[in-house]
């Protein structure tokens, strides 16, 4: 019977859900994240990327194995009531040379730094996820690690807010791949807002990489 959970996880990373399948799969386990999600899914930015081709939307987050998610930080640890109350939902451009990505998620009061201010290391893992989610599409494999994250934090991020990522690549050399992105906060329609923090990253596809497990795969 020990071996059941291993075999159930290996067949999540090798048959992870589609994107479309994983936006189906977020059930809110309070009225708070049902309120969330529904701002999360039906603003005006969301819907505006939902209606272009050119865009995939997903929850990334969802593609990792149920069972494996309480060993992931922002799949995990950080999901729940005042934290990341409902996943972040994700429009991928990756039909290009330099994909990119928009994500829109809502972070609560128990992200704080500061009392009402989220913490900047909060911020700084969603960037480096995030850059590495854009450019991942343009490597070989489609995997990479953080060589060197800068970040610039240019204004306070309040708690209890909605906010934007946006990311793209800007270079792509072989197993390397170049990033810049920023957040902001989400505003009533599809312009790009206020930079909050501003982020340039370096990732790199490891040797080996051809073998290493997909968590957030881009197949359709």
């Amino acid at each position: 019977m020990s071996v059941a959970p291993a075999i159930e996880t290996a067949n999540g990373f090798l048959t992870p859900p589609t994107n479309a399948e994983t936006l189906s799969l977020f059930v809110p386990a309070s009225p708070e994240a049902e309120e969330i999600n529904k701002r999360l899914t039906s603003n005006p930015l969301a819907e505006s990327l939902r209606a272009n081709p050119q865009w995939n939307e997903s929850r990334p987050h969802l593609k990792i194995p149920a069972n494996m998610r309480s060993h992931n930080l922002t799949a995990g640890t950080l999901q729940g009531d005042d934290m990341l109350a409902s996943p972040p939902l994700t429009f991928a451009n990756t039909k290009t040379e330099l994909p990119s990505i928009v994500q829109i998620a809502h972070l609560g009061e128990k992200l704080c730094g500061h009392p009402t201010i989220i913490h900047g290391g909060m911020l700084a893992t969603l960037l480096d996820e995030g850059l590495a989610r854009a450019c991942f599409p343009a490597l070989p494999n489609k995997v990479g690690v953080t060589a060197s994250l800068n970040i610039t934090y240019k204004k306070p991020c309040p708690s209890n807010s909605f906010i934007v990522l946006r990311a793209e690549t800007t270079k792509v050399d072989g197993r390397k791949a170049w990033v810049k992105g920023c957040i902001e906060l989400l505003g009533d329609g599809v312009e790009e807002g206020e930079h909050l923090v501003e982020a340039e990253a370096l990732f790199i596809e490891p040797r080996g990489a051809k073998n290493m497990a997909r968590l957030y795969s881009d197949d359709e």
